[in-house]
């Protein structure tokens, strides 16, 4: 046999790439493509909303929106080690907003920022969440320059996610519990399945989102005492021809997912819906893998089918966007 020849990683300086951050780095992070490694590194579907965006009295180096919750993602930009200034800046932003994930990139963290942010996401609720991330640059030879995202700083979100959900379960009905457990369950097998899939927060609820790469629109999983359902919400309220779009295309949509959908428009209502169901019943956990196992498969389908579709959705009207 053989032996193959193999290249050496060789480490690239961040200025080699990006002269400027304000100028360069910012820019080239907000592509689609680079968002989605960002996004990809810490688990979030993330859609950029403006560079050098204000935020009531604020301005962040990328404005974001979570897509799977609508909340604001705001990215902060260093090419050197962290300092106390930037630091500052990610406070002053959750001082000033309800709901928000923050992300502080740089070349290196020192220490004790690394302690200031583990120590911030111990002591804030569930609304706030600190990433930590640093940015290499590594080549093979005379290759392109290949970014590299390292998580070194995340929230904590199982850990809170678990105190929560058993505060709120305290004297939750029968089926709360259920879903609480089982959306634990879940969880826990989309981690042992290295799923592309974050695990849902554990709660006492019948539904879990995740999104799809635009924000309105967003891939659900639901469970209930008789059946688990996976499907599409559509804001239907915000983005009113976005289902009927979807419908034209209902052949080629449910040709590709290899099953049928239920297509459920809601004239006048705030939420549109797209739905494949299971029944089984659900208050007996021997049917829980079956069930994680179906959704997951489920979920898979859809997220192919619908991601590149929902991409190209706009809001113009059909007779508009024909013209």
């Amino acid at each position: 046999m053989t032996t193959p020849t193999l290249g050496r990683l060789k480490r690239v300086d961040l200025r080699d790439a990006w002269k400027n951050e304000a100028t360069h780095f910012t820019p080239w992070l907000a592509q689609e493509d680079n968002i989605a490694l960002l996004g990809e590194t810490v688990g979030l579907e993330l859609e950029v909303q403006g560079q050098e965006q204000s935020v009531g009295p604020f301005k962040a180096d990328i404005l974001c929106k979570n897509t799977e919750d609508n909340t604001l993602v705001l990215i902060e930009n260093q090419l050197e080690k962290t300092d106390h200034t930037h630091l500052g800046q990610l406070l002053t932003y959750a001082a000033g907003l309800k709901a928000v994930t923050l992300v502080w990139i740089a070349e290196r963290f020192t220490e004790e920022h690394r302690a200031a942010l583990d120590w911030i996401n111990e002591i804030t609720g569930e609304d706030f969440h600190f990433f930590g991330l640093e940015i290499e640059l590594w080549k093979i030879g005379d290759s392109p320059m290949a970014p590299k995202f390292n998580v070194v700083v995340q929230p904590n979100e199982w850990a809170k996610a678990i105190l929560g959900g058993s505060k709120g379960a305290t004297g939750a009905t029968p089926g709360g519990q259920m879903q609480l457990a089982y959306w634990t369950a879940f969880g826990e097998f989309l981690t042992t399945a290295k799923a592309q899939f974050k695990p849902p927060k554990p709660a006492a609820t019948n539904w879990v989102p995740w999104g799809l790469g635009k924000g309105g629109v967003h891939l659900e999983a639901f469970v209930t005492a008789e059946k688990v359902a996976v499907g599409v919400e559509i804001k239907s309220s915000d983005h009113p021809t976005w289902f009927q779009k979807l419908y034209a295309q209902r052949a080629a949509i449910e040709e590709d997912l290899g099953f049928a959908l239920e297509w459920n428009e809601k004239p006048g209502k705030k939420f549109s819906s797209l739905r494949v169901r299971l029944e089984l019943n659900m208050h007996n956990p021997t049917n829980w893998p079956k069930a994680h196992h179906w959704m997951l498969d489920h979920m898979k389908a859809v997220k192919k089918a619908f991601q590149p579709r929902v991409k190209d959705l706009d809001d113009l009207a059909a007779d508009e966007a024909a013209a």
